[in-house]
């Protein structure tokens, strides 16, 4: 928010009686323009999915930052605030489709600037100085708005310039638009229907109008400016360093806040490895944000390490809501998922909203990670990713490669994610600056911006009677549900080839008959530790803790690259869905020389 372009610009030092009188004015004229908008019909543009056949009409994009930042964190505070409030107005523009003929209003879409609207402080322009004030920033959307707007040949209905020129800024080349609510406003008419795009990255903001056909020739200007004063030179600084002592808001205690920029790290439920990595790079004054802090509450599903950082703010309504419906919801199925989808995109909000605004680097789980993008809340900020598992969209293609091979199966093609979640989630992972994961095939589909963390290995627990040789004959362990997506069809092929017996661990949710022509056992994990190898021929597996343990235990371990665990000494790892490779790697493990040499002559 900038400039009272409209009204006298005062050449004298602000003064309390100046700074009163024009806080008169603008409320008058406030008032008169809210009577001219009901007379006049103005009104909001929702947003719209977009049209096959949009083009690309008009681009403009502005740093964030200006040039080598801030001298001192008073300043950068308020830079931190512009980045924020910007943030904000650019939900409530963003996917605005405007109607041809129509005038869109700046104001009737970014609404007042108030902090229970989520603003914060912020640099304004104001009678030739920046001043700190609630929404200041926002002249920078204005600004790309307007400059897009001229590129596209809009019809300007309203624009005013500003009474200084901000180096840097689009006012330097006479394309700027200041606003200042209600009544110094930037509005404009398309001539075909429009589409807004507004994104921030970590460093620019960027304004896009499409719609359908080539950009029309530029119209003549209709737009009401106010007279004004000569532009002035451009500030120097703001209220944090001005020279100016004399001037009423030289001193301003309690004002402004300093800001130096910290991390915050978007965390749900526990992963060990990611514990250890947030403990070796957080510092102090870092905020850590969960759904419970697990520690203090006797949580395990959120048993962070809270105590490397100052902050902790939880979401506990939520965490506790989510559990409640969760518990209520079958173990697997196309409507658990869909519930999952929805939390991530609930609790992401939720955590978004505990954000404080002076973070400018966030590390965030996977799950959370499309909403907290598509809501604007990463512009401005270099992010990382805690990687949950594999890209949506990679788990897709796998379980359609999967159903290919069992179409039989009930599970495999129940349910797939929206085409626009898939492309949410690559495009925010297409933004952020690394990517963390333990999990060998995820960082590999990743490229050079994955970084490998070590698997979190258990230390096993003595258990009288545990006999740690699992060479027993013909008998493997299935540590997992009777699911496709686990390799249960592997499975159950490979006990059928071998005549082994199969220990299962979890429920049957593929088919109650599935496992009728096999030799079964069911037992918990831990009574099947040292009964046999334990085998997991999974399309799909996020965390093998289960095969971390055995292997820790030394029991042979055999198992899909999809479980994201390096070949060693007692794991072997053969290629997800090769049926003929892992029966191999069972007999092998066996020691049935017979069988394996009728596998290989297959």
């Amino acid at each position: 928010m900038d400039g009272e372009t409209a009204l006298p610009v005062q050449s004298s030092v602000p003064t309390v009686w100046s700074a009163l009188r024009f806080r008169t004015k603008t409320q008058l004229l406030q008032g008169a323009r809210i009577v001219r908008d009901l007379r006049e019909g103005t009104q909001r543009y929702g947003p719209s999915d977009a049209r096959g056949g949009e083009v690309l009409l008009a681009e403009s994009a502005g740093a964030l930052w200006p040039v080598g930042h801030e001298a001192n964190d008073a300043e950068r505070a308020l830079t931190l605030g512009k980045i924020h409030n910007l943030r904000v107005a650019a939900r409530r523009v963003d996917g605005a489709r405007v109607p041809a003929g129509e005038v869109f209003s700046f104001w009737k879409h970014v609404g007042r600037a108030t902090r229970r609207s989520g603003y914060v402080a912020g640099r304004e322009l104001r009678e030739g100085c920046l001043v700190p004030s609630v929404g200041g920033g926002l002249c920078q959307l204005s600004n790309a708005l307007y400059d897009a707007a001229l590129r596209a040949g809009f019809e300007i209905v309203e624009r005013h310039a500003h009474t200084a020129v901000v180096r840097g800024s689009l006012a330097e080349i006479g394309r700027d638009a200041t606003v200042f609510w209600n009544y110094v406003d930037l509005r404009f008419r398309p001539s075909n229907d429009v589409r807004i795009e507004v994104a921030l990255t970590s460093d620019s903001l960027v304004v896009r109008y499409w719609g359908m056909g080539a950009a029309p020739a530029p119209k003549r200007s209709v737009a009401r400016v106010a007279e004004v004063a000569p532009v002035r030179p451009a500030p120097t600084g703001d209220c944090a360093s001005c020279s100016v002592e004399d001037c009423f808001r030289h001193i301003l205690p309690g004002r402004v806040e300093t800001a130096a920029g910290r991390s915050a790290f978007l965390l749900d439920a526990y992963w060990p490895e990611y514990d250890a990595y947030i403990a070796s790079v957080a510092e102090r004054r870092d905020t850590l944000v969960l759904p419970l802090d697990g520690r203090r509450r006797g949580s395990a599903n959120y048993r962070w390490n809270t105590s490397v950082v100052d902050e902790v703010r939880e979401s506990a309504p939520l965490a506790l809501l989510r559990s409640y419906q969760s518990r209520r919801m079958a173990q697997h199925g196309a409507a658990r998922q869909r519930l999952l989808i929805s939390w991530a995109r609930r609790m992401a909000n939720g955590f978004a909203s505990k954000l404080p605004y002076d973070v400018t680097h966030v590390v965030v789980m996977q799950h959370l990670l499309p909403a907290l993008w598509t809501g604007k809340h990463l512009g401005g900020r270099t992010y990382d990713v805690l990687m949950t598992g594999m890209p949506m969209r990679v788990v897709q293609r796998t379980l359609d490669r999967a159903y290919a091979l069992h179409p039989e199966s009930p599970t495999l093609k129940d349910f797939r994610v929206d085409e626009s979640l898939l492309d949410d989630e690559d495009r925010a992972l297409a933004g952020a600056r690394t990517i963390f994961t333990p999990h060998a095939a995820v960082a590999a589909s990743l490229g050079a911006r994955a970084k490998r963390l070590p698997w979190y290995v258990p230390v096993p627990a003595e258990r009288d009677g545990l006999r740690l040789s699992p060479r027993a004959q013909n008998t493997i362990v299935f540590p997992a549900s009777t699911l496709g997506r686990g390799g249960a069809y592997e499975v159950r092929q490979v006990a059928r080839e071998l005549g082994l017996r199969v220990i299962l661990t979890g429920p049957d949710l593929e088919d109650s008959r599935f496992w009728e022509d096999v030799s079964v056992e069911r037992k918990s994990f831990s009574e099947a530790l040292g009964v046999g190898p334990v085998v997991l021929p999974a399309f799909v597996e996020n965390q093998p803790r289960r095969l971390l343990l055995a292997a820790a235990m030394g029991i042979p371990v055999v198992v899909s690259d999809a479980c994201g665990l390096d070949r060693s000494a007692g794991i072997d790892v053969v290629p997800m869905g090769d049926q003929l490779a892992f029966s191999a790697a069972v007999a092998r493990v066996l020691e049935m020389p017979a069988q394996l040499g009728t596998l290989v002559s297959k």
